[in-house]
């Protein structure tokens, strides 16, 4: 018999945000597909923006799109603008957008420079492509969008210096504090990124923020927001600029923010992997020892008292696949 919270039959999420018509701006003006480079000739941080390193991740393409519009430039520095997994995004369906996450794997594992030289996938061939644009990046935003609806949640890794900046940009309320995931290297943690301490004479940043559901209308306000807080930080344009230039995009302060240090995930060891109750993200989990899953007939109990879940999702449920993060918070 099942659980009455069962979710072995995953329910469809509506989805409402309309794919954007990139096709104006496609072709880039760099040589590579999608990138967007625009240089102050003035000293400044080089600053990149990457979007759709998944391909149902709308969120990020609607901002990127709606800075190019705006014929935003920086003042000092320069400024990359990248759609990332184009491939994917051409097979973007709503009724069936998990399936255009990417083509042959996902992207956001493959930030190894190993895997990037073996180009043996359509997903590392585009990894190696971007990787220059990453590589002379200074500071680095990588904007995405959630499986199930969710607050948003800014991905700080394990540097100090990005909790620094995610607590100076006062948005969004969850700032995860995570060391990635285990079957591969994201972007924001690729080379210099994914270093303790920056290097001597180096000064590197990198965000990814999860700005809520694929699908909802709300997730592109927050990648809008989140630009204008990153820009602002970064010094590529100031505060009134970029009120002038973008009007309506910076969202309220969050009331108070929250860092979520993640302690360890749950990783699936096949597609049978089954949470007790419908849990959707950021629930605190008052005791420890409490059972919240079944990882193919293995349960799987919450570590410590309050434990709070960190994007749980079985959508992409597959051996290796991290399905839930348990995370201990406090009050930044």
């Amino acid at each position: 018999m099942s659980h009455p919270n069962d979710n072995r039959t995953v329910q469809p999420l509506h989805f409402e945000l309309p794919a954007p018509d990139i096709s104006a701006w496609r072709a880039g003006n760099t040589g590579t597909e999608g990138v967007w480079h625009f240089d102050s000739g003035l000293p400044g941080r080089r600053v990149m923006v990457s979007a759709l390193v998944h391909g149902n991740e709308l969120c990020g393409a609607w901002a990127l799109k709606g800075l190019l519009e705006a014929g935003l430039r920086p003042v000092r520095g320069s400024l990359t603008l990248a759609f990332c997994n184009l491939d994917a995004f051409d097979r973007f369906d709503a009724t069936n957008h998990d399936a255009s996450r990417f083509t042959d794997e996902d992207l956001n594992r493959q930030w190894l420079d190993e895997r990037m030289d073996a180009a043996d996938t359509r997903e590392r061939r585009r990894a190696a492509a971007l990787r220059p644009w990453v590589t002379q990046a200074d500071w680095l935003l990588d904007i995405h969008s959630m499986h199930e609806p969710s607050a948003p949640l800014l991905l700080t890794g394990m540097q100090p210096r990005n909790l620094e900046l995610a607590r100076a940009m006062r948005s969004p309320e969850h700032i995860v504090v995570d060391a990635g995931h285990k079957d591969g290297v994201r972007m924001r943690d690729y080379g210099r990124f994914g270093a303790l301490a920056d290097a001597p004479g180096h000064d590197t940043r990198s965000l990814l923020v999860e700005c809520g559901f694929h699908g909802d209308p709300a997730s592109r306000a927050v990648a809008q927001d989140q630009c204008v807080r990153f820009f602002e930080q970064a010094g590529v344009l100031d505060a009134d600029a970029l009120a002038q230039q973008l009007p309506g995009w910076r969202l309220p302060d969050a009331p108070r923010q929250w860092a979520l240090e993640v302690t360890g995930p749950v990783v699936a060891t096949s597609s049978a992997f089954r949470f007790v109750a419908p849990f959707t993200g950021l629930e605190v989990i008052a005791k420890a020892g409490t059972v919240m899953g079944d990882n193919d007939g293995v349960p799987v109990t919450t570590p410590y008292d309050d434990c709070v879940l960190v994007m749980p999702s079985v959508r992409q449920a597959r051996a290796g696949v991290t399905v839930v993060r348990f995370a201990r918070r406090r009050v930044l």
